[in-house]
């Protein structure tokens, strides 16, 4: 029964990183939408800052806000350009964990299967074993009559 005992860890250990790997899953796609946030929001406030003001002379007063107001745009688009950057980085780290989540699971994927097909193995054996023993006692039995 150790065998099986065996086997059933591992088939436990399996489930325990196929779940780790959905989380991390999960938490990535998250990161990705929030990411896809950060660059719809980059790029509104750069068109923004771009297609702003009226083409032609303005007043100068009016010249100086609209300057401000541009400048104001960039300085927050270029925020969120920094964000998504550092965003981008954490990602990377969780596409990493990720890919060492999912390795470690299927290198306990084919440990079990090993297992699983060595106990499958030993299991046929000892059948055949059992039917030889049964059919030579037959065939004894036969000829003592």
């Amino acid at each position: 029964m150790s065998k099986l005992n065996t086997i059933e860890s591992l088939g436990t250990l399996v489930r325990l990183r196929s779940t780790e790997v959905e989380r991390l899953q999960a938490d990535l796609a998250k990161q990705e939408a929030t990411r896809v946030r950060f660059q719809n929001s980059v790029d509104r406030l750069t068109d923004l800052a771009v297609g702003s003001g009226p083409s032609g002379a303005l007043s100068p007063v009016l010249a100086a806000n609209c300057g401000n107001y541009k400048q104001a745009v960039f300085a927050l688009a270029d925020t969120h350009r920094t964000d998504l950057h550092l965003h981008e980085a954490n990602m990377a780290v969780s596409q990493g964990r990720l890919t060492q989540a999912w390795t470690r699971r299927e290198l306990l994927g084919k440990v079990l299967a090993q297992q699983e097909a060595a106990f499958a193995r030993e299991q046929d054996r000892a059948q055949r074993k059992r039917e030889d023993e049964i059919a030579t006692q037959s065939w004894l039995a036969g000829r003592a009559e």
